[in-house]
C-alpha cells in the first residue's frame, strides 16, 4: 500500500512539474475559422517573430482540428509584442478584412497566455474585384538586372527618373540611395503588396514646387537582407558595392550631381540601419542619411550603439533624419533610437538643424506608415 501510495505522488509529482512552466514565458493559441480554404489549402501565421517566419507567407503552418476550423499554438517570452497576418502560404492569398480589404497587421502584447480567434470570410484570391495593390508606378522606371558583387547574391536595382528628366537634356539631378528596392515604386513586386509609393511621392512633391527634381534609385535586397544590412564583413561588402560600383555606374549612365552634398541615402528597419552606417563610414560620398524605424537595437540585441559609443570620430558633414512610430516593434526599436540621438547630440548634432526625428505613436512597422512618413526626409534633404 505505502509503494502503490508513493508511484501515486510520484506521478503526480512528475505530472506537475511537466505541467509547469516558464514564468518568463507565456502560451498563444491561435484559433482561425474559415469556409473558404480548398481542399489541399492550409492556413499560416506570418508575422514578426521568428516563429512566425519572420513576415515569410507560409510561416507558421496550422492544423485542421475540424471543419473549417485551424488552430496553432506557440510559445513567447513574457512582454513582447508580435506582429501577423493570415495566408494561404503565398501573399496572394492574404486574409481580407470584413471589408474585403488586405488588413493592417494584427497585434498582440505578450503580457499573458493569451488565444487569438478569428473568422475568415474572404481571401484576396476569393475576390476578383479586389484591388490588392495600393498605387501603381507613376513616371519611368529603368531596370538594371542581376547585379554582382564580390560576397554578395546578384540583385536588379531600379531607377526613377523625375517628371522632365528626357525633356531637359542639359540638366543634372540630385541622387537618393535606396534599400529594399522591391518595395519602393512597384506594389505588385512589395513584399506585402504596399509599396512606398515613392514615385507618387516624389512626383508630387516637384510638381508642386516644394523639392527639387532628384533621382531615385532603388537597390533590391536579396534573401540575406539581415547580413547585409548589418555592420559585418557582408554589411561592409554591400555597403562597397553601393560605394565602389554601383553609385559610379549611376553617374556614368544618368545626369547626376555626383557631390557628396547631392548624394543621400534611406531605407527601413535594418535598411535605416545600413543607411545610418554607410553615411558614417562613406561622408565623402553620402551628406544625408534618412533612416525610418531603424533597427540600432532591440531587447537582448544591440546592432551598432556600442560599435558608435566606441567611435571616437567627431561630428561629420551629415544630416540625419530619424523616425519611429509607437506600436509593436516600433516601440521594441525606440530605446535604440533614443540612445542613438542621445550619442549623435554628444557630438555636436542639433535638433531640427542637422538631426531631425519624427515620432508617430499610431504608426506600426509596415510599408503603408514609412509611405505616409517618405515626404518628410525628402522635404528636408531636397526642400527648394
Amino acid at each position: 500500500m505505502k509503494i502503490k501510495l508513493f508511484f501515486i505522488v510520484l506521478i503526480v509529482f512528475i505530472s506537475s512539474c511537466l505541467l509547469s512552466k516558464d514564468p518568463d514565458s507565456v502560451n498563444v493559441k491561435f484559433i482561425v475559422y474559415s469556409e473558404n480554404v480548398e481542399s489541399g489549402e492550409t492556413i499560416y501565421i506570418a508575422g514578426s517573430h521568428p516563429k512566425l517566419g519572420g513576415w515569410r507567407a507560409d510561416g507558421f503552418k496550422l492544423t485542421k482540428s475540424e471543419e473549417n476550423e485551424w488552430i496553432g499554438k506557440l510559445t513567447f517570452l513574457k512582454n513582447i509584442s508580435i506582429e501577423f497576418k493570415l495566408t494561404k502560404g503565398s501573399w496572394d492569398k492574404e486574409a481580407l478584412n470584413e471589408k474585403k480589404q488586405i488588413p493592417k497587421n494584427h497585434v498582440l502584447k505578450l503580457s499573458s497566455d493569451t488565444t487569438f480567434e478569428i473568422t475568415v470570410e474572404k481571401w484576396s484570391d476569393d475576390v476578383e474585384s479586389l484591388t490588392r495593390f495600393h498605387g501603381q508606378i507613376t513616371g519611368t522606371v529603368h531596370y538594371h538586372r542581376n547585379l554582382t558583387f564580390e560576397k554578395l547574391l546578384p540583385r536588379d536595382v531600379l531607377v526613377w527618373l523625375p517628371p522632365g528628366y528626357d525633356e531637359n537634356p542639359n540638366k543634372h539631378y540630385p541622387v537618393l540611395y535606396m534599400h529594399d528596392g522591391q518595395n519602393l515604386f512597384d506594389p505588385s513586386t512589395s513584399s506585402f503588396g504596399v509599396d512606398w509609393q515613392m514615385d507618387e511621392t516624389a512626383d508630387s512633391l516637384i510638381t508642386q514646387g516644394i523639392i527639387e527634381p532628384l533621382i531615385i534609385v532603388g537597390i533590391n535586397n536579396t534573401r540575406h537582407r539581415g547580413p547585409e544590412y548589418s555592420y559585418n564583413d557582408t554589411g561592409k561588402s554591400y555597403m562597397r558595392f553601393i560605394v565602389d560600383e554601383l553609385k559610379p555606374m549611376i553617374d556614368e549612365t544618368y545626369r547626376t550631381l555626383p557631390g557628396r552634398e547631392n548624394t543621400a541615402v534611406a531605407g527601413s528597419s535594418m535598411g535605416g540601419l545600413i543607411s545610418f552606417v554607410i553615411a558614417w563610414n562613406y561622408p565623402e560620398v553620402f551628406s544625408k542619411s534618412a533612416c525610418f524605424s531603424p533597427a540600432f537595437a532591440v531587447p537582448k540585441r544591440d546592432f551598432y550603439i556600442e560599435e558608435f559609443h566606441n567611435d571616437e570620430s567627431p561630428k561629420k558633414d551629415i544630416t540625419f533624419y530619424i523616425d519611429n512610430g509607437g506600436i509593436a516593434l516600433e516601440a521594441a526599436l525606440q530605446p535604440g533610437i533614443d540612445r542613438m540621438i542621445e550619442l549623435l547630440q554628444v557630438k555636436g548634432y542639433e535638433v531640427n538643424k542637422d538631426l531631425f526625428f519624427y515620432f508617430d505613436k499610431e504608426a506600426q512597422h509596415t510599408e503603408a506608415a514609412w509611405a505616409e512618413r517618405a515626404w518628410r526626409p525628402l522635404k528636408i534633404f531636397f526642400g527648394k
